[in-house]
């Protein structure tokens, strides 16, 4: 019995996920870029970047490659591909998370830092990619959706502020919400990531986070 008590162990550890820390460059520029981003979005002159999050909210990077998805994000300043945005600031777009396509699951930056991934939101939320969604398929994995019920577990764990899992494209949702902070009635943009489907696989596993208020 105390063998096979040991090969259940043994097998158990070796499933377990893990969280890979691969962090981006994040030194006191982006930290300054970051506090002008929160001056001009929110009206708050913060002494830090600091955050309570209160929201997951889960993403698809539109990229079916690892390495090309995570060096969109290396970069302190928003570079020129991201013309659409660079109005809006120039740090940066970050996340705290991204999960490969085989589910592995790297960590970019502190989690009490405030990542720009999210229109109005970011002050509260923090922000897991997903590898995958090139040209709009629905093409997420099963192993993606482990990883994402596991890491969802993980964050509310460490934070017990977390009220809401959001998709990205429900973001506007919040506009009418109290946590919605964005100053700029211009700046928007249109978001389909991830695909409704894959939303519902994560709503059906984490029944205790509230849904975002698409209906008020």
């Amino acid at each position: 019995m105390k063998h096979i008590y040991l090969i259940i162990l043994t097998i158990s550890f070796l499933n377990a996920q893990q969280i890979i820390q691969t962090p981006i460059d994040f030194s006191q520029h982006r930290i300054e870029l970051t506090k002008s981003y929160i001056k001009a979005h929110y009206g708050i002159n913060a002494k830090d970047i600091k955050i309570t999050p209160k929201i997951i909210l889960i993403h698809h990077t539109a990229i079916n490659s690892y390495e090309e998805s995570l060096s969109r994000f290396i970069d302190e300043e928003l570079p020129s591909l991201r013309a659409d945005i660079s109005s809006a600031g120039a740090v940066n777009v970050s996340t705290h998370f991204m999960i490969e396509r085989d589910g592995t699951i790297h960590q970019l930056m502190p989690l009490d830092f405030m990542a720009r991934h999210v229109i109005g939101l970011n002050y509260s939320s923090i922000g897991i990619e997903n590898v995958g969604g090139e040209n709009g398929e629905d093409n997420l994995t099963d192993d993606q959706l482990e990883a994402n019920i596991f890491l969802i577990n993980y964050i509310k764990k460490k934070f017990d502020s977390i009220e809401y899992l959001v998709g990205h494209y429900e973001y506007r949702c919040f506009e009418n919400h109290k946590l919605w902070l964005e100053k700029d009635d211009g700046y928007r943009t249109k978001k389909n990531d991830p695909h409704p489907n894959f939303m519902e696989k994560l709503f059906n596993k984490i029944d205790y986070l509230k849904r975002a208020p698409c209906d008020n």
